[in-house]
């Protein structure tokens, strides 16, 4: 994973806040973003598992 980081200003949409208080970045800020952080967001568009350190594939 070799990406420079995207400084990207938040916009309507891109994240909400949990019950604990953190933010939850959704899918439409992951794709405006557009590669994967593997960090195992909640909402990752491209299928990365945390877990298993590897992208789903549908097949």
């Amino acid at each position: 994973m070799n990406h420079s980081k995207k400084n990207l200003k938040p916009e309507e949409g891109d994240y909400y806040l949990t019950p604990e208080g953190y933010r939850c970045f959704t899918e439409q800020y992951h794709l405006r973003r557009g590669y994967c952080c593997e960090s195992g967001c909640r909402h990752c568009p491209y299928g990365y598992d945390k877990k298993t350190n590897q992208y789903k594939t549908d097949k």
